[in-house]
């Protein structure tokens, strides 16, 4: 009997271990990201996500660390090699949760590195492919705050290409920020709505 509990507690202290280095290497790679150490943070996902094969939030922050990087490259074939990375990571997380509305805003946040970069070039393939995108997450999740947020954004910016007034977007920021106060995450970890950057982009629209 005594044998049988001490195996248990070998389990049971093992299982606290992995738990806790997940969570310790998931805190330790969000600090280099507020860090601005963007390469760091991105690999140390990736190492994450690595060890934690049914995990998709490793891949998804990586994806995510590697999309913002691009904002503001110059180089074409260094802007190709970080997206396509990012798609790899995208790709790694849609596997393990299929039809997850973070991950295809995410698809959709990742489309926008090259639409942003070149928009001649990239604008027309995939602009469609982002109303899409953004039309599958708000189907699948209409009071996510994320979803709705990102979906007004990109309303705003193609507004803006073709000198349309962004003013019908408004409510729909507003709506997201309601919803992103109330919302209750458990999940540890999950992205959470960013209350201050959304109350920005309203008085961009209000403006």
């Amino acid at each position: 009997m005594k044998k049988v509990l001490f195996i248990i507690a070998i389990f049971i202290a093992t299982g606290i271990s992995a738990q806790t280095k997940y969570q310790t290497g998931m805190q330790k790679a969000f600090g280099l990201w507020q860090q601005n150490k963007l390469t760091e943070a991105s690999q140390l996902f990736e190492r994450i996500s690595k060890a934690e094969p049914d995990n998709w939030l490793p891949a998804y922050y990586a994806a995510t660390v590697e999309i913002i990087g691009s904002f503001g490259m110059k180089d074409e074939a260094a802007l190709t090699a970080k997206l396509t990375k990012a798609q790899e990571f995208v790709d790694v997380a849609k596997a393990i949760s299929a039809n997850n509305p973070e991950i295809i805003i995410t698809q959709a946040f990742l489309n926008l590195g090259y639409i942003a970069f070149d928009g001649q070039k990239y604008g027309m393939t995939l602009g469609g492919k982002n109303s899409m995108l953004y039309a599958k997450a708000l189907e699948i999740s209409p009071e996510n705050p994320r979803v709705i947020l990102a979906n007004a954004e990109w309303n705003m910016g193609s507004a803006k290409f073709f000198g349309k007034s962004t003013k019908p977007y408004c409510a729909e920021i507003e709506r997201a920020i309601e919803l992103g106060k109330k919302e209750k995450i458990e999940q540890e970890f999950y992205p959470k709505f960013q209350v201050k950057r959304a109350e920005e982009v309203l008085k961009q629209c209000q403006g």
